[in-house]
């Protein structure tokens, strides 16, 4: 499976330097050992693949079920760092599998707004803050960009326009013990939200506009973990 992984990451980069204008900001903000959590805007198919492209660690994936679509699918997907996610209600399965990797350092990828958006993004689902305060684990927020009409997972073979892939500097949620109400779930949520919106052009942000949000997104050259 790590061959797997290493090829398709070497081929993409192949594709993004031949077909487009492809950036990544900020990878100087990536923690070189422990566990982490990856939380991105989603905009394509192929948005994984170009997140294993940007951050130089072996990432692993929370992906909805239905695209788990049996043979061959089902096995690239698995061989590739992708486990299924019941979003319709907890999946005991999805966060014991997420746990065990990062329990063993890994790298946890989570798209908080539970789908791909049409461009603006939309409110993050609580379940990714579940996860996190779970774990404890630092959080790396990314803002991707020019992905959005690349809809095809065939276009990770043909990526063209302008990509940008901004790393931010990582964070950690505050410690709660016991039982979290919704509301602080939801703040939470937004929390990790407008981190995520903040590496975004306005144009992107949707949901998390703010008064200011006309000003350019920070570029996160400066690692600040909190």
């Amino acid at each position: 499976m790590a061959a797997f992984y290493s090829t398709c990451r070497y081929l993409q980069g192949v594709t993004l330097k031949l077909f487009s204008n492809y950036q990544v900001d900020g990878r100087e903000n990536i923690p070189p050992m422990g566990p982490l959590i990856v939380v991105s805007n989603h905009l394509s198919y192929i948005d994984p693949s170009i997140l294993s492209h940007a951050v130089n660690r072996r990432l692993n994936f929370l992906a909805k079920r239905s695209i788990f679509v049996g043979f061959p699918i089902s096995q690239m997907l698995y061989a590739y760092g992708a486990h299924p996610l019941n979003r319709q209600g907890a999946d005991i399965a999805a966060v014991r599998w997420a746990r065990e990797k990062l329990s063993r350092d890994g790298t946890l990828v989570i798209f908080p707004e539970g789908t791909r958006s049409h461009g603006e993004m939309i409110r993050g689902k609580q379940g990714v803050a579940r996860i996190i305060q779970m774990t404890g684990s630092p959080i790396l927020p990314i803002g991707i960009t020019g992905t959005e009409n690349l809809q095809s997972l065939l276009r990770a073979v043909n990526p063209t326009g302008d990509i940008k892939v901004n790393i931010g500097a990582p964070f950690s949620l505050p410690t709660i013990e016991g039982k979290i109400s919704a509301d602080v779930m939801q703040s939470m949520t937004d929390m990790i939200m407008t981190r995520i919106a903040s590496l975004l052009p306005n144009e992107y942000r949707g949901a998390y506009k703010t008064p200011d949000s006309n000003r350019q997104p920070s570029s996160g050259k400066q690692i600040c973990v909190e």
